[in-house]
């Protein structure tokens, strides 16, 4: 790369504050900033970790609550809890209208 490249690439880096700049002219130097922050990828919650979640530090979940928190349709949040009922994630209280989740 020729050095009217290599300038413009570095003045690029030192504007987004990537690199420190030392020096002028023939005799500038960069160097990298430290600490570089990586922001760590978090994986998207499952359903089923939302309501988990959503149930220890509230209590319970009911069909309602399911579906405010998951933005889903009223099958879609009874499918999830009674799913969860049935693999022993949760318990349940109630019934019909009032059916309520806890943890066991």
């Amino acid at each position: 790369m020729d050095s009217v490249t290599a300038n413009r690439e570095l003045h690029s880096l030192v504007q987004l504050n990537l690199v420190d700049q030392h020096g002028t002219r023939r005799w500038a130097f960069y160097t990298l900033k430290f600490p570089i922050e990586v922001k760590e990828m978090v994986p998207p919650q499952t359903d089923e970790e939302k309501i988990l979640a959503y149930v220890k530090e509230y209590g319970s979940i009911d069909n309602s609550k399911c579906r405010d928190l998951l933005h889903v349709n009223m099958q879609r949040s009874s499918y999830l809890l009674k799913k969860m009922y049935k693999r022993g994630l949760l318990k349940r209280d109630g019934k019909r209208r009032w059916v309520v989740y806890r943890l066991l």
